[in-house]
């Protein structure tokens, strides 16, 4: 009987493991199986792009896993019982339910409204395809010397307040920050940063502490209101809350625990890559939500699970970071290089150049999904057959 892997979400993680376990593991012996909602691939790193009203390259799964031994369900997932290994799954047929042997959780995360009174109601949101389109459709209508309010300091805000600035000159642009403009960056960087933002007139409200958001304006903790005829939120992400709904060890924010291969602390034949894995990372610190985070994470999950169904030698390579790449529009951008736990250095890129840099990167992403199987050496190991047992997996999986 075959071992029945299933990938729960074909983002930058789930894509690229399925495709790695696709190129290190004998068709015969195994089954994969990707469960995602939508039938192409999402470049989130794109969507403040898509929301200005550039268009991205249709990337297709139908196309990109032809070939490979991977099957798509076009499914949304609606609940996964880690005791019984099974997922369930709704798509246009109705209900079902599909079994699994080893199974990748990385179904990631979504916009974080941090439950500030008025953002659900208010704000929009670039989290999601269709949140990106939202705020499309809303930046269209808006009239020269309306204000756009984009609160958040961290990536995601510089990028979408730097797109729209560049975008739309018309518009009035603000960002609201907690901190300092770019305070985790190094002297360097944030004085780029700053002059990238006084040539394109954004406004920047530092140390605002945004509590509330209405149709016009968002409010402060000191009462002070700032106007938003568009306010972009952008404080962070929130985990898919499935995984807090089993019996799977999570944080209290709804991430799996997992251990330097990225499985589960509490269930050995669950693993879970991305947004929605806990792990930690150099400087015992956990790795943050990323791509850059992600991606490693996806390799070694599916390197181990391989090395375990054949019995590989396990991977031994510490997810570790070297650069936070941030555009700041089509032509300006900041390539910060960052310590092993994320901590900024002295050296960054910035200009043009790093605008090229940054692009080449997210193509580069890119490129790793659509091509999954590609770029790697081709070693198709044949799974021990008790291990492929489905009645066994867990006992047998060193």
């Amino acid at each position: 009987m075959q071992h029945r892997v299933i990938v729960l979400g074909a983002g930058y993680t789930g894509a690229i493991a399925a495709g790695r376990l696709a190129k290190r593991l004998h068709r015969e012996d195994v089954a994969i199986t990707l469960v995602n909602a939508e039938p192409d691939f999402v470049e989130r790193v794109r969507m403040h792009q898509l929301a200005v009203g550039r268009d991205l390259k249709p990337r297709p799964f139908s196309e990109m896993f032809a070939g490979t031994g991977v099957e798509l369900k076009l499914a949304k997932v609606t609940g996964v019982d880690v005791d019984r290994r099974t997922v369930a799954v709704m798509d246009g047929n109705g209900a079902e339910e599909l079994e699994y042997d080893t199974l990748v959780y990385s179904l990631g995360s979504g916009w974080n409204a941090q439950g500030v009174p008025g953002t659900a109601e208010h704000a929009h949101e670039i989290a999601s395809r269709p949140g990106a389109l939202r705020l499309r459709e809303r930046l269209g209508r808006l009239e020269a010397g309306q204000t756009v309010t984009v609160v958040g300091g961290g990536l995601t805000g510089l990028e979408a307040a730097t797109e729209i600035a560049e975008a739309r000159p018309d518009l009035d642009v603000a960002l609201a920050a907690r901190g300092d403009l770019g305070d985790w960056l190094s002297p360097k960087g944030r004085g780029h940063l700053r002059k990238v933002f006084d040539k394109l007139g954004i406004t920047v409200h530092e140390h605002a502490d945004i509590t509330g958001v209405e149709a016009d304006r968002v409010t402060t903790a000191d009462g002070k209101a700032i106007p938003a005829a568009v306010t972009v939120w952008t404080t962070g992400f929130a985990v898919h809350p499935i995984a807090k709904a089993t019996a799977l060890e999570v944080t209290g924010a709804g991430q799996i625990v997992v251990d330097g291969t990225m499985r589960s602390v509490s269930h050995p034949d669950v693993y879970a890559v991305g947004d929605a894995a806990y792990a930690m990372g150099p400087g015992d610190k956990p790795l943050r939500m990323s791509c850059a985070s992600g991606t490693p994470a996806a390799w070694q999950a599916a390197d181990a699970i391989a090395a375990r169904l054949t019995g590989g030698k396990l991977p031994n390579m510490p997810i570790r970071y070297f650069q936070q790449c941030i555009s700041l529009g089509r032509k300006e951008g900041v390539i910060q290089y960052v310590t092993a736990d994320d901590r900024a250095v002295r050296a960054a890129l910035t200009g043009q150049l790093a605008a090229v840099y940054k692009e080449l990167i997210c193509k580069g992403a890119a490129w790793g999904v659509a091509n999954p199987t590609l770029g790697l050496p081709t070693r198709r190991r044949r799974v021990a057959r008790e291990r492929a047992t489905a009645g066994s997996a867990v006992k047998t999986l060193a």
